[in-house]
Order: C-alpha cells, then structure tokens, then sequence
C-alpha cells in the first residue's frame, strides 16, 4: 500500500535525471531500497552515514562532548547533542551531490527543535520525491516490526527509533510514504517506481 499525503502529480519519465530522498526510521529498509533504486535508474546513491563525520566536524563536532553527554544521559543525551549536526550534514550532503538517490539516517529527518525542523523542511522543499518508507500504517505495528529488525545495544536506542515512528517530522517532510509489510524490497522498489512514472 501506498500512501501519498502530498502527491505531486507531475509524470516523470525516468531517462530524466532528478533526486531521490528516502527517509524513515532505522530498520525501514532506505539502504537496500536506495542501491535498488540507484541500479535502476543508473543513479548514484549517496548515504548520509558516509560522509556525516565530515560534515558534524565543520560545526564544531566535540568528540569528548558527545561522550560526556552520553556517559551522564544515556544514548537520548547523545542523541539530543547531534540534532544540530544532523541538521547541518543534511544541508551539506544536499549541496555536495546532485542526480542521486539520497538515503539519510533515521534521525536525519527527525527534530523536536522547530527551529532545525524549519530548517530541514525548507532544504527537503525543492525535492519532490522525499520517500518516507515504513512497514505499516498502524505506528504500533510498525514498532513492532521493526524491533525484530534492528539489533539495539540499549533500551534507549529502541525507544529512540520507536520515537522515530511516532514523531510528526517524517510524516510532514514525506511526499510519498510507502508501507513495506509483506513485501519483497524489490516490489516495493517497483512501487516507488510506478508511482515515479506517474501511475497509482
């Protein structure tokens, strides 16, 4: 099943070169999807976990700052001091690469700070295929599936990523959402791509 909050109805042929967003929460599915999608269309994929290190360091990323703050609050410390840099990699990766599928991380499109959500959702504006990708519409199935997925190394960083399904961010930044359950990567991959060329 597909869901389209804010479909835009232009038809696109895919000899054209254009950008792919896929967002959603760990676990979803975005990296297998993004190389498929890459293979396809005969576009690079770019993944913001390669080069995030790159692009915290330019705002003053502090090692010993990250690991004081998870040391004294737990990964949810950690994860409230990378908002800014989340925010600012995503920019930088947008402004480095062009005609690409682009995968960012689960946290990359989520932000509690509305300043950092304003600013993510006007970089994400001009991109019309910013693809939200979940197992299920029901949040709580969702969770669910994605706990038997992911490998967490704290209780912290499964409600992190839970707080990932809930959260309004993916669901206001999303095009297009596409729910995944009891489908092989390569259907859902043949969805996105109907729904690229313009059909349902």
């Amino acid at each position: 099943m597909i869901g389209l909050p804010k479909r835009n109805p232009r038809n696109l042929f895919l000899t054209t070169k254009f950008e792919i967003v896929l967002i959603g929460p760990r676990g979803s599915g975005k990296s297998t999807i993004a190389a498929l999608l890459s293979k396809k269309l005969g576009l690079p994929r770019r993944s913001i976990d390669e080069v995030r290190w790159k692009y915290y360091d330019e705002v003053g990323y502090d090692l010993d700052v990250a690991r004081y703050k998870h040391n004294q609050e737990g990964f949810w410390g950690l994860y409230h001091y990378w908002k800014p840099f989340e925010a600012h990699a995503v920019k930088r990766l947008l402004q480095d690469f062009r005609d690409c599928v682009f995968d960012l991380g689960g946290g990359n499109s989520v932000y509690e700070d509305e300043s950092l959500f304003e600013q993510v959702r006007e970089l994400l504006a001009p991109y019309s295929h910013v693809i939200l990708l979940l197992p299920s519409s029901d949040p709580d199935e969702s969770i669910q599936i994605l706990n038997t997925r992911v490998d967490y190394e704290s209780d912290s960083q499964r409600e992190v990523n839970e707080h990932f399904v809930r959260h309004h961010s993916n669901y206001d930044l999303a095009k297009l959402i596409v729910y995944t359950k009891d489908k092989t990567p390569e259907e859902t991959c043949d969805e996105i791509l109907n729904w690229l060329r313009g059909g349902e």
